[in-house]
């Protein structure tokens, strides 16, 4: 595919014969959502021998696809007095406890309501900037049904060296979950690496190839007989994308709750999502030098649970 500044020509080759437009945009650009694609294709910003098609037509070797992406509209992202459960302050860093469905940092869809928007407000301009406007402070972050410990840094240089803690696999990070099924073993490992599935795009996947690597260490907290269903604590030695869901759906023990990697029939508890909560979160403190380690509660949802699981 050829690139003249945002605008891209590709001749259909035998080998995607037949492929509908769309589809054959997200091969060749796995950056694009699929959503994204049929925008394009409906703006008429993709062209097939310099005409505009639909997203499901389908092309033929020869055909000449042009398409256009315009400029990034960066939205403007505006503070929010939104409550925070603080668990750990200074003028370094904010540890805050997310609750289910809030969206850590604004994205497609999401500008208003996030962790971002509260910190904007909690923290005014003490923030890093590193990861630009759309993410200040961010420097990792957790699934927006997940719920538990996030770390927000005050400025750069905290930044920078968290960054450096998180690539290193040096952070203490415990998971709190509730899995199906009744696992046999009271511990375990699970090293498989992780990366986008074939099959479904949006999905990750424990893959043979390609993949990035993943280890998650397991322990068994309590087991429900009755309902089948065991209580586990996670630890994480890499912080892989879906990392403990994919896992855990890996070796036949999906979370309860989760829609995308969990069985297609629901469960009969509320969970609102996956039963999943960043529990203990531990660091080297950025200014000290000394571990930090703080404990986010479970969330009433996920206490309950324990206490009528049988």
């Amino acid at each position: 595919m050829e690139r003249e500044n945002d605008r891209f020509e590709f001749v259909v080759t035998d080998e995607y014969e037949g492929l509908r437009i769309d589809k054959l945009i997200s091969e060749l650009m796995d950056s694009l959502s699929r959503s994204y694609i049929k925008k394009l294709i409906d703006d008429d910003k993709v062209k097939c021998n310099e005409k505009s098609v639909k997203a499901s037509y389908n092309v033929s070797e020869g055909d000449r696809i042009e398409l256009e992406i315009p400029p990034l509209e960066v939205p403007e992202i505006v503070p929010q007095d939104i409550p925070l459960d603080i668990l750990y302050e200074d003028n370094d860093v904010l540890i805050v406890n997310k609750p289910k469905d809030m969206v850590v940092h604004p994205a497609a869809g999401h500008y208003e309501g996030t962790i971002v928007n509260a910190v904007m407000y909690h923290c005014k301009d003490n923030l890093s900037g590193i990861n630009g406007v759309m993410r200040p402070g961010i420097v990792h972050r957790i699934d927006k049904d997940t719920t538990g410990s996030v770390i927000i840094c005050k400025n750069d240089n905290a930044h920078i060296k968290i960054a450096e803690q998180l690539k290193e696999h040096s952070i203490n990070r415990v998971y709190h979950a509730i899995c199906h099924g009744i696992i046999k073993e009271d511990e375990g490992d699970i090293d498989a690496p992780i990366g986008r599935s074939q099959t479904d795009r949006k999905k990750m996947a424990v893959v043979k190839s390609g993949g990035k690597e993943a280890f998650t260490h397991f322990r068994v907290l309590k087991r429900f007989e009755e309902d089948k269903l065991t209580y586990i604590e996670c630890r994480l030695k890499t912080g892989r994308t879906h990392q403990i869901r994919v896992h855990m759906a890996h070796i036949g023990h999906p979370l309860l709750g989760d829609e995308v990697y969990g069985p297609s029939k629901k469960s009969k508890f509320k969970t609102n999502g996956q039963c999943l909560h960043a529990k203990t979160l531990g660091f080297i403190h950025p200014t000290t030098g000394e571990y930090v380690e703080v404990d986010a509660p479970l969330p009433e949802y996920f206490s309950h649970l324990i206490e009528i699981l049988k």
